[in-house]
């Protein structure tokens, strides 16, 4: 995984309002992927209702890349209820990752 600022993927996706949140998304499904992640193609996350189901699968992808440090649940939670934030804080579980 690649290492970034958390702080910048606040910021990002505040001044982009929201361009930043959709590229970091995608960037980091391939990371995981790379990974072994099972993750379908992100267009799905412009078709509504399947992008609930991607965002659910991102979601497990991350706890399996984290080995379970960053459940599936608590992260659907903060980026559905947290956006920017969320994205933050699940960047930083990748980020333990990037140092290990």
């Amino acid at each position: 995984m690649l290492n970034r600022s958390p702080i910048m993927v606040f910021i990002y996706s505040i001044i982009t309002c929201g361009i930043y949140a959709i590229v970091w998304h995608v960037k980091t499904k391939d990371e995981m992927v790379s990974l072994g992640a099972t993750i379908p193609t992100a267009w799905l996350m412009i078709v509504p209702f399947a992008n609930l189901y991607w965002i659910w699968l991102y979601c497990v992808g991350v706890e399996k890349v984290t080995n379970g440090k960053s459940t599936a649940a608590i992260s659907l939670l903060l980026l559905m209820l947290l956006g920017p934030i969320g994205m933050a804080v699940v960047q930083n579980s990748f980020n333990e990752i990037a140092k290990a």
